[in-house]
């Protein structure tokens, strides 16, 4: 054995001669897949599988996955994406309005397919892990592309030329799914249902086209409604966005508050404050519905009744606590609720008035907010631990809901015909 000297000599030269090797550097980590949203967690239950494989909405995820599976790039990955995203939309349209198969026995009305299936959707898309290099910035690009696509937000298509009118209308997704994950929203089955029809009024035809939006505020602060809407604005007759209010009765919102009240999204976030606008030093604490209100009340267009509301809460001018006021707010108050409440359904209509105000529409264009009675299980149903996904009551209740928001849409767009004239 040689002398330690020599040996750590030896050791030395072999060292600086490349004879030995350096101990590896450890090997970079895998990035972690990101992992899925809370709405996205829901899937799992059993309720939301019912529903897809009740519809048929089942394969939609599978086949997506398979699709971006094939993707080598960004940019395939990008078409994927859009053809995919708007395949859906279609689908739910077409099947809403009695195109095509029916995939099961839900009914045709349903909105909640539509819901379950994107969220299947971005799951796989939040979740894959391609063969090419995926940025987040990337990733978040394709995430946006499928909300938008599968909410008809990129479908809007209205006819050009004269003698047909132009409306817009908005719905929502289902929201407060942990308290019943059951839930369906009539808007969103509205808007499922009118999507690309045509309203036979007395003055003419009239044609609709739709878009549904998340119950997230992250996605309106993100400024989800204004890039939606402008471009469609200036071009139609009459818009109006629809969300679900309270039990056995509709709502004509007649002011908009600029307040986020706090309660609780699909993602099980709040937010409170002032709602988060482009150029807020001149936003508005109000904003007014422009629908004609009192010919639409004085209607029959419905089971239900129809009531012009004027209420909203407010902090009056030089005050500190919230007041209610029955006939709406007073000079220089601040908004704590409108006539919606405080809540997404208040601000989507607060954000498309104030979009309509700043392209200087006001005087021109009629749009507003209308609050749709709650749907409601029947009798013997309304246990959420216990009850089926829908029943014949659920069923004719929410049909009821969107044969009265269509003839609503009717009259609406038939007296600013005459107002016009």
């Amino acid at each position: 054995m040689k002398p330690l000297r020599v040996r750590l000599a030896v050791l030395g030269l072999a060292l600086l001669t490349g004879g030995l090797a350096a101990p590896a550097a450890p090997a970079a980590a895998e990035p972690a897949a990101p992992s899925p949203t809370v709405e996205e967690r829901r899937l799992e239950g059993a309720v939301p599988q019912e529903i897809l494989r009740r519809s048929g909405f089942d394969t939609v995820a599978p086949r997506f996955a398979r699709s971006l599976d094939r993707a080598r790039s960004f940019a395939q990955a990008r078409r994927t994406v859009v053809r995919e995203g708007t395949a859906l939309w279609r689908r739910a349209v077409d099947r809403a309005q009695g195109r095509g198969p029916s995939g099961g026995d839900l009914s045709r009305d349903d909105d909640r397919p539509l819901y379950w299936a994107r969220l299947g959707m971005a799951r796989e898309l939040r979740t894959w892990q391609p063969g090419f290099g995926l940025t987040e910035a990337q990733r978040a690009r394709l995430l946006d592309e499928l909300e938008r696509t599968s909410r008809g937000q990129t479908a809007i298509r209205h006819p050009r030329g004269e003698g047909v009118r132009r409306i817009l209308l908005t719905g929502f997704d289902p929201f407060t799914l942990d308290r019943d994950i059951r839930i369906s929203n009539p808007s969103g089955a509205t808007a499922l249902a009118l999507d690309g029809t045509v309203i036979e009024t007395p003055d003419g035809p009239a044609h609709v086209e739709t878009a549904v939006f998340p119950v997230r505020w992250r996605d309106f602060a993100e400024g989800a409604v204004e890039r939606a809407l402008r471009p469609h604005l200036p071009g139609v007759d009459l818009f109006t966005t629809v969300s679900q209010g309270r039990v056995g009765r509709f709502d004509l919102e007649r002011t908009n508050g600029a307040w986020r009240g706090g309660f609780p999204d699909n993602e099980n976030v709040s937010r409170t404050g002032t709602v988060p606008v482009t150029d807020p030093a001149a936003q508005p604490q109000w904003t007014t519905t422009t629908l004609p209100y009192a010919a639409v009340v004085a209607a029959d267009t419905g089971p239900f009744p129809v009531y012009d509301n004027t209420a909203v809460t407010e902090i009056p001018a030089g005050g500190t606590a919230p007041v209610v006021r029955p006939d709406g707010p007073t000079p220089g108050s601040t908004a704590r609720a409108g006539g919606g409440g405080d809540y997404l359904s208040n601000e989507i209509a607060y954000r498309a008035t104030l979009l309509r105000d700043r392209l200087g529409l006001h005087d021109g264009l009629p749009g507003g907010h209308v609050h749709t009675p709650v749907l409601q299980f029947g009798a013997g149903n309304t246990d959420p631990a216990t009850g089926t996904v829908t029943d014949p009551a659920f069923v004719r209740n929410r049909l009821d809901i969107i044969d009265q928001v269509r003839e609503i849409v009717t009259v609406a767009i038939s007296a600013t015909e005459r107002t016009r004239g």
